[in-house]
């Protein structure tokens, strides 16, 4: 049995990924740990929690070695957006955090799951059904980090041995936790503008076309990656995953299949704008399909319908 440690519990895939880990593998198997964002009950009081800066390299490894780290899922991060405003500090959490993880991993041996993302391709990689294996100049600072995190656990399993493996997330889309900066945030925050204003004033151009996942997906992914017999995989880090494509104006029309008075508007955000336009249109997972059976459960319709009920129910429950 694992011990597993999940770092960023606290935010939008880690809150989600420590409950389905707890399912799985039983609560006093999995340590959460965050830092700034406040944890919700579900984490402090169903399993072990502590508060835990990954730059601080001192405190993450007496973690690992005082619990028995055996799998660490690396999720604390600065996101897409808010990593624009504050480019220095991006590059200390993201790297620097990644840094000391690998290195402790190496010390221990455990073994690593790091998420990538979309924002690791950039202006000059075909926007549709974007290769595996292709150009990545990401204009980011975040799409930055995500390429070196890929090329530092690339580096680390050839060096060390250091069983790393990741997946290259699109937009993710929760009923649980509010997103925390990023560039896909709207399709989060319009589900609930929908139920609550029956408006939403987006950020982003209506024909905006971007990969996303429900959370759901997401979690599954990671499990299933990290659970994979390692002799089957060709690639290690940096799996192109999704398992849908659409546009604001797209989930707008399929949210008024069910809410009939919802309207949308546009306030496009030159920042967050620029980014989703650095970003591919369609990624081809074929490889995450080929080599350990990837295969999403939700479609557009699907994550819409599910995505209301929840939202529904959690407002009027308080």
């Amino acid at each position: 049995m694992p011990k597993i440690l999940v770092t960023g519990a606290t935010g939008q895939i880690g809150a989600e990924l420590t409950l389905a880990l707890r399912e799985r593998y039983g609560v006093e198997s999995v340590v959460a740990a965050g830092y700034r964002r406040e944890p919700s009950g579900g984490l402090t009081q169903a399993g072990p929690y502590c508060s835990l800066d990954v730059r601080d390299a001192a405190a993450l490894d007496e973690v690992i070695a005082g619990q028995g780290i055996t799998v660490i899922y690396h999720l604390a991060a600065m996101l897409s957006a808010v990593a624009e405003e504050q480019p220095l500090q991006a590059w200390d959490i993201n790297m620097n955090g990644l840094l000391n993880v690998l290195e402790s991993a190496r010390q221990h041996r455990c073994r690593v799951f790091f998420p990538s993302s979309i924002a690791a391709f950039g202006p000059g990689t075909p926007p549709y059904n974007t290769p595996q294996d292709t150009v990545q100049h990401p204009s980011t600072i975040y799409g930055i980090t995500k390429v070196t995190g890929e090329l530092l656990c690339d580096y680390y399993h050839r060096r060390y041995g250091v069983d790393a493996r990741g997946l290259r997330y699109p937009g993710l889309i929760s009923n649980q936790v509010l997103p925390g900066g990023g560039t896909t945030d709207y399709a989060v925050d319009i589900f609930y503008a929908a139920v609550k204003q029956r408006h939403y004033d987006c950020f982003l151009r209506a024909d905006t076309q971007l990969d996303m996942m429900y959370m759901p997906d997401a979690i599954a992914a990671a499990m299933l990656l990290m659970e994979t017999d390692p002799g089957k995989l060709t690639h290690r880090n940096g799996f192109n995953v999704t398992a849908m494509s659409f546009t604001p104006a797209q989930l707008a029309a399929e949210i008024q299949k069910h809410l009939p008075g919802f309207t949308i508007s546009y306030t496009v955000d030159p920042l967050r704008q620029a980014i989703a336009d650095s970003w591919p249109r369609h990624m081809d997972d074929s490889a995450a399909r080929a080599e350990w059976g990837w295969q999403p459960s939700f479609d557009l319709p699907g994550m819409v319908a599910d995505m209301l009920a929840h939202i529904n129910a959690k407002l009027r429950n308080g």
